[in-house]
């Protein structure tokens, strides 16, 4: 079964316009100046060839720094799961009064849903030492790491974030909030997964010898190279679900012997 669906040329303005009815926040991805940027936008209206969004405004303002024909991704939180997709700007209309202003976007032919359960963290199995390099400023998923970055660990994955671990003694100059690049190999020989990521906190460990990287994946669901970096991520969410449930099974079947089915 596939992790990512895909749906057919009619079910995505159904399902578009019952996040309208429903008043959902969309988070929508965009890159600018080599820049990853998020914003959080509703969907008002759905037209023939066209959804308007509202930019919701929080209490910082900053420049929307956007233009038509940009492409863009959103991703919603449903009930039926995630619905991802990218689409471009067709045009902008900037705000009149504190809520923000208006977005106009080219309606997708098709939308995917992500299963929810992938959203759900699962650690890296501990039979396998996941490195993972992080450096500032995230980039393009085609890009590879620059000549300064740091070397971590990774903790645990979902289709959404990770949590990686870093050593202190590497001094990582980060902040919380900040964009940054990350890549990680999932399983030994396999091409390394690379994407962008911003910093949803920082926390020491008890030690002190390591920071703990909260990190929410931005930029996956704004192109067609990015979904198929999502694909992938979800098929390491599920196989590292695997790998965790046989290792509990074989550490199950070591401590409690009667559960074999073995007669003494």
């Amino acid at each position: 079964m596939n992790e990512i669906r895909t749906l057919q040329e009619v079910e995505p303005r159904k399902i578009l316009q019952r996040i309208i009815d429903e008043r959902i926040t969309a988070i929508m991805s965009y890159m600018s100046r080599r820049k990853w940027y998020v914003e959080k936008v509703m969907l008002t209206e759905l037209g023939a060839n066209h959804i308007t969004a509202q930019l919701i405004k929080d209490n910082k303002p900053h420049p929307i720094n956007i233009q038509i024909e940009q492409p863009v991704g959103l991703s919603i939180k449903h009930r039926v799961g995630k619905v991802v997709f990218d689409t471009k700007v067709l045009s902008l209309e900037p705000a009149t009064h504190p809520a923000g202003g208006k977005i106009v976007f080219e309606v997708p032919d098709s939308v995917e849903i992500v299963d929810r359960r992938k959203y759900f963290r699962v650690n890296a199995p501990a039979q396998l030492k996941v490195d993972v390099l992080v450096w500032h400023r995230g980039c393009g998923n085609n890009h590879s790491p620059p000549e300064t970055y740091w070397q971590g660990k990774l903790i645990d994955i979902s289709a959404g974030g990770a949590q990686v671990a870093l050593d202190t003694d590497q001094q990582p100059d980060l902040r919380k909030g900040q964009f940054i690049g990350m890549q990680f190999t999932p399983l030994p020989y396999e091409k390394p997964l690379l994407f962008s990521a911003q910093i949803r906190n920082i926390i020491p460990t008890a030690d002190h010898n390591s920071i703990c990287l909260g990190l929410q994946l931005v930029g996956l669901e704004a192109s067609v190279t990015g979904h198929q970096t999502l694909s992938r991520l979800v098929r390491v969410v599920e196989q590292y679900h695997k790998m965790n449930q046989s290792s509990s099974k074989t550490l199950d079947i070591h401590t409690n012997p009667t559960n074999t089915g073995m007669k003494k």
